[in-house]
């Protein structure tokens, strides 16, 4: 059989497609130790939400009429109306409906939005996305129907107190000319809980609205929900920001819902985009999201119960971490938001890659860092001595999984 180009393209086995199927056979693997996807923690006062929720939108008739209707191609009406309204009332942002189309899941929000940006333009030019930094998003490296459509640079390394280090944007590395179709930074950004200041922020957006170029912001993680966001930092969006949010991480992955906030421009090819590929996005995730804005609960609960779960859970994984490895080679990037801790074991004799292949064989699966360093254009060193470690399992898993990476890293170096 013959694939087209664009089937060749995505056959392959990527990063992103590694780290699904690493989550789904540790949830079918008893004693898999999971430390690698990015599922959201089951929170219980969440699942106890989501189950009186489900009660009384059954009962009301809002479930069922999720489940049997479709939806128009930008989304579920009551809820782009209700959202657009919680965004005014709230940060006092000029938008509306017309501002906002959703996406069956993040992901296909960013394949869609890089995709409709970059690559190869009707002129013949071909142009990339600006990533700021790296590490960066593992889903967005194979995202692009062309190829080599990203570009990025190393950060600024400041290294702090107590075993840990941050990344900055190192503005005076960073190149806009016209090759380049949009900046893109995830806030917090996966892997390294990392967040851009409010300044980092500014500059960015004063760069893009130079350039006339878009700046992209991955909200997957940020304000107002679900709020898993640790750093003192304002929610940013204006006309020339694409701002992007998911329902993933308030613990409702499987509806598989992604949000886009952008000038009418873009929401427009949004929709049409939709319209083409999937009919319309999911009417499920819309559906208990409106029920939770009408009752007034999506900010509340995301500042009052899945906020503080995840900085506790980062705190003390922190701690569990720190005593289990007391190598001074070993930092690891302060936690400021999203659900993962990035783990840098400086001089490391082995790859993260092989490092991710002891630990699998000893059955803790974690993330290795060699796949965030996307659009990269030199190798360096780092980029093979970092880890990406969920931290959302109870304090016995993750106990027993960082015992393990604490052994097979003191092999290593002592190898």
């Amino acid at each position: 059989m013959q694939f087209s180009k664009f089937g060749e393209k995505f056959n392959q086995y990527s990063g992103i497609t590694q780290l699904m199927d690493d989550l789904n056979d540790g949830l079918r693997t008893p004693g898999a130790i999971m430390l690698g996807g990015g599922n959201p923690a089951a929170i219980p006062t969440m699942l106890d939400y989501f189950h009186q929720a489900s009660d009384e939108m059954l009962a009301n008739g809002e479930l069922i009429a999720a489940l049997a209707n479709y939806d128009g191609p930008q989304g579920k009406d009551a809820f782009v109306k209700a959202l657009a309204q919680l965004f005014r009332e709230t940060y006092g942002w000029d938008i509306s409906e017309k501002n906002i189309s959703l996406t069956n899941g993040s992901q296909s929000g960013f394949f869609y939005l890089f995709n409709l940006l970059a690559g190869k333009q009707a002129d013949g030019s071909h142009k990339k996305v600006l990533l700021p930094l790296a590490p960066e998003y593992i889903g967005y490296g194979d995202a692009g129907i062309d190829e080599d459509i990203f570009i990025s640079y190393q950060p600024d390394i400041e290294l702090l107190d107590n075993g840990l280090f941050k990344y900055h944007v190192d503005f005076e590395q960073l190149t806009v000319d016209d090759s380049i179709a949009a900046i893109c930074a995830s806030r917090p950004t996966n892997p390294t809980g990392n967040v851009l200041t409010d300044g980092e922020i500014h500059k960015l957006d004063k760069l893009a609205r130079q350039h006339n170029i878009p700046l992209i912001i991955d909200n997957a993680y940020g304000l107002p929900f679900p709020n898993i966001i640790f750093a003192d930092v304002q929610p940013f969006w204006n006309d020339n920001t694409i701002l992007c949010m998911s329902l993933s991480k308030l613990g409702l992955p499987g509806v598989r819902c992604g949000i886009v906030i952008a000038n009418e421009a873009i929401t427009t090819a949004m929709t049409n985009m939709n319209g083409i590929i999937s009919l319309a996005p999911s009417s499920v995730g819309p559906a208990y999201a409106n029920h939770m804005i009408e009752k007034g609960d999506l900010l509340k609960l995301s500042t009052e119960v899945i906020k503080p779960f995840y900085q506790q859970k980062a705190q003390r994984a922190v701690e569990l971490l720190q005593q289990a490895i007391t190598d001074e080679r070993f930092r690891i990037h302060k936690p400021e938001g999203a659900i993962f801790l990035w783990l840098w074991f400086d001089e490391l004799p082995i790859t993260s890659m092989a490092l991710y292949a002891r630990l699998k064989a000893r059955g803790v699966l974690i993330v290795p860092g060699e796949y965030f360093f996307i659009g990269q254009e030199e190798g360096w060193d780092h980029a093979h001595q970092c880890l990406r470690m969920n931290y959302v399992q109870d304090d016995e898993m993750m106990q027993k999984g960082i015992t393990i990476i604490a052994e097979e890293v003191a092999k290593a170096y002592a190898g």
